[in-house]
């Protein structure tokens, strides 16, 4: 009899809390995307703001919780996209989906010499950086004249009420146009939120994933096993702007009204999403979906507080910084052990034993 031992060990980062929320993550997006048929325009209206603040913190939470980049310069790409979707519409006729993709495409473009500043900047002086270059490129377009100058300008009618989706939307709903905007909108935001948090799951289970984790941890460790700290950085910085572009666009499509101001505000476009970010759990995808919800619960709650608004968040960041440094779900997922979106590698199984009768030798 000869002895010999099989493996059974594997590695594997889905648990069971994670394929149980995935058939309920599932259903839930099959009811949001009926949601049009039975909820009104003011809540559709809602829900395309916790989706697209939602999209704006996954994208910061990329920067700022898997790649070490702590930006409040954001606005500038929010900013920029809703421009340059405006710029397609009104000066090259285009329609505004296919301007929105456009728009994130040149948000990424704006970020490749914007990194080439940024990236010799660290900590503090990285977040200045980009706090500066976002006002440089807000009194920029401030500037252009064809686009309204400081005081900003709308979509035309006829790329808002005209266009065939929205008529195509409108006689499916039996809506005018206007409601066929908000219905398709939303349907944008869901498809971009999902995407987003998809792609952003698909890196950090990847082997790219895994050097973006030890970038944030130690640059120099990361350096002496072979990643590439500054590609990976701004692989990311390029993502994160690309997404934040599109976000920017697809708001203002919205609106369909922009002006400088509004278009680069660091409180609604940088502020807001620190704190949907940190309150929420940095470092984690769950972190954002927790801390956007929150925040719309709050920002209802204290809508009638006026100036008191913002200093009673600010305040309700700072104790769940102090008692809960992760934020509420990583408190939550230290407590439980729960995670919906594990990324984490874990190695399962165990050796098998077995035997192997030999032949008989003469």
């Amino acid at each position: 009899m000869t002895d010999f031992t099989l493996s059974r060990w594997k590695v594997e980062t889905r648990t069971k809390a994670s394929a149980t929320f995935a058939i309920v993550a599932a259903l839930v997006i099959l009811l949001a995307f009926a949601a049009p048929l039975f909820v009104s325009r003011s809540v559709l209206q809602d829900l395309f703001f916790i989706l697209t603040m939602l999209v704006l913190a996954q994208n910061w939470n990329l920067l700022a919780g898997y790649a070490g980049l702590v930006s409040v310069g954001q606005q500038a790409f929010v900013g920029f996209g809703a421009y340059a979707m405006f710029a397609f519409v009104i000066l090259a006729g285009l329609d505004p989906l296919a301007a929105i993709l456009l728009a994130g495409i040149a948000s990424a473009l704006l970020a490749i010499p914007t990194a080439f500043f940024l990236f010799r900047l660290q900590g503090a002086y990285f977040a200045i950086g980009s706090w500066v270059i976002a006002e440089v490129v807000r009194l920029v377009l401030a500037q252009w004249k064809m686009l309204g100058g400081g005081t900003g300008t709308s979509l035309p009618r006829e790329a808002i009420r005209d266009t065939p989706e929205l008529k195509l939307v409108g006689d499916l709903f039996g809506v005018k146009s206007s409601g066929a905007g908000d219905i398709l909108t939303y349907w944008l935001a869901l498809l971009l939120a999902i995407a987003t948090i998809g792609l952003v799951y698909r890196l950090l289970r990847s082997k790219q994933g895994l050097g973006l984790a030890a970038v944030r941890d130690s640059q120099e460790a990361a350096r002496s096993v072979g990643v590439d700290a500054r590609r990976m950085k701004t692989l990311v910085y390029l993502a994160a702007a690309f997404g934040t572009g599109l976000a920017g666009a697809l708001i203002y499509v919205q609106k369909a009204r922009i002006s400088p101001d509004a278009a680069f505000s660091v409180v609604d476009w940088t502020a807001y999403v620190i704190f949907i970010v940190v309150i929420g759990g940095i470092g984690t995808i769950e972190g954002p979906i927790v801390g956007v919800i929150v925040f719309y619960i709050l920002q209802n709650l204290l809508a009638d507080y006026g100036s008191w608004y913002l200093l009673i968040l600010g305040l309700i960041g700072i104790v769940i910084m102090l008692f809960a440094p992760r934020g509420l779900w990583g408190l939550f997922a230290e407590r439980t052990g729960i995670q919906l979106f594990p990324v984490r590698r874990r190695l399962t199984g165990g050796p098998l034993s077995a035997s192997k009768k030999g032949e008989p030798h003469g």
